[in-house]
């Protein structure tokens, strides 16, 4: 298959994008890694290229340059965001003074117990989203641009192409629904 035949059936089917990925992987992967030297940072470099192509591929035209081609410049620019993080971090604790431990072990200590709560809160998001998925679509539509789209009814009700009364019922429903999926854990 040509690259061009690739190209056409990826915009027709989004999941044909795995095929370019697993012809070109490897060439990505090995040019990050020989630049980074860390397997872990090569691999999260590489997802975020072929994430970022993933993401563009339908702007892609083909015009007698390899896809491969296209995709070095993303891994170098997303190769050049690493590097910037590398030096922002350890300039960042080059100032700490490391002299004074009560404030250091404070400092953790707080961002440890923050870093726990918004773990704690994302699991509970994460529960919520899993329920609301459960739920019919009209449901789901509402609950999403109202909550976390942060549309007002009016707008929703526009967008959904219904009455304000209706959005406010299928809110209200929607809502209590959810809360009791919710509440069966």
């Amino acid at each position: 298959m040509t690259e061009i035949e690739l190209l056409n059936r990826i915009k027709q089917n989004s999941e044909e994008f795995s095929e370019l990925f697993k012809m070109y992987y490897k060439y990505i992967f090995g040019d990050i890694l020989r630049r980074t030297g860390n397997f872990d940072d090569t691999a999260d470099i590489a997802a975020d290229t072929f994430f970022k192509a993933f993401r563009h591929i339908d702007k892609f035209s083909y015009r007698g340059i390899s896809i491969k081609v296209w995709l070095y410049p993303i891994a170098t620019n997303e190769l050049n965001q690493y590097f910037r993080h590398i030096q922002k971090h350890n300039s960042l604790f080059g100032s700490i003074d490391f002299e004074n431990k009560t404030a250091s072990n404070q400092f953790m200590h707080d961002d440890k117990k923050k870093m726990e709560h918004e773990l704690q809160k994302h699991d509970q998001f994460l529960a919520v989203l899993k329920h609301l998925k459960t739920l019919p679509t009209q449901y789901q539509e509402v609950i999403a641009l109202r909550y976390f789209e942060a549309k007002e009814n009016k707008e929703i009700a526009e967008i959904l192409d219904i009455k304000e009364g209706t959005l406010k019922s299928l809110l209200s429903r929607g809502l209590e629904k959810l809360r009791e999926k919710c509440n069966q854990i």
